[in-house]
């Protein structure tokens, strides 16, 4: 760990079980995911199940970045289910989040979070959001940090004088991408794992990424009452 490391600890207590626990060291200038030591293995490899949006060529990166900074998630959830219950405790340097939920929704949290900060050039709109992970999110508050976090980029490119955007087709067409990627993610982990907690994980983001989609082109007026006062002359 770096001094300028960002560290989520995980912990996930099951009946019966010793406590597993995972550690996500976050370099906290570049919002990347401090490399793992893990040599690639033939599920990592950029060509096996390979993103159909893939911008990256096997000659320059023969292991896709995403695929192998998930190596650890699958080592401690290889053996698990992603219905069975479990208590889960993440703390940081500002707060501890605790939580009796499902091992899928557990793990997606985490999951997340190692995707998001991954060198993936169609992951990299999500660095905000990682750096101010907000674990098991839900998709209430998934969409509203998410359509916050795209405004806010667009003030910056408006400042810069670049151009931007009023509205949310950019942020719909990235989480289109997003979609891709998810789907080849679950394709090559279901060639690793004996059982579905991770895959399911990985499901369960695909659905967010859907339900974000579906809330900018459908849902966002509901949240327009609590805006009531900024709206005001």
């Amino acid at each position: 760990m770096t001094d300028s490391a960002l560290v989520y600890s995980y912990q996930f207590n099951l009946p019966e079980k010793e406590p597993i626990r995972l550690n996500i060291e976050i370099d906290s200038s570049t919002i990347t995911l401090e490399p793992n030591d893990n040599t690639s293995i033939f599920w990592t490899e950029l060509g096996f199940n390979q993103c159909a949006n893939c911008p990256l060529n096997i000659a320059e990166h023969p292991v896709c970045p995403v695929a192998q900074n998930l190596i650890p998630l699958l080592d401690i959830s290889n053996a698990l289910v992603s219905y069975q219950e479990v208590s889960v405790i993440i703390t940081s340097d500002n707060r501890c989040t605790s939580a009796t939920t499902t091992m899928q929704r557990a793990m997606s949290s985490a999951l997340g979070l190692v995707m998001a900060t991954s060198p993936c050039p169609h992951l990299e709109f999500l660095k905000p959001m990682a750096r101010f992970h907000l674990p098991l999110a839900s998709e209430e508050e998934t969409v509203y940090r998410t359509t916050s976090m795209y405004m806010l980029a667009q003030y910056f490119r408006n400042q810069q004088g670049m151009s931007y955007e009023l509205g949310f087709e950019g942020l719909t067409q990235k989480y289109a991408n997003l979609k891709t990627v998810n789907r080849a993610l679950a394709n090559r982990i279901r060639a690793a794992i004996k059982q579905d907690a991770t895959v399911n994980a990985i499901i369960l983001l695909d659905l967010l990424s859907q339900a974000v989609t579906y809330s900018i082109e459908d849902q966002l007026d509901e949240l327009q009452p609590l805006f009531k006062s900024l709206l005001m002359d």
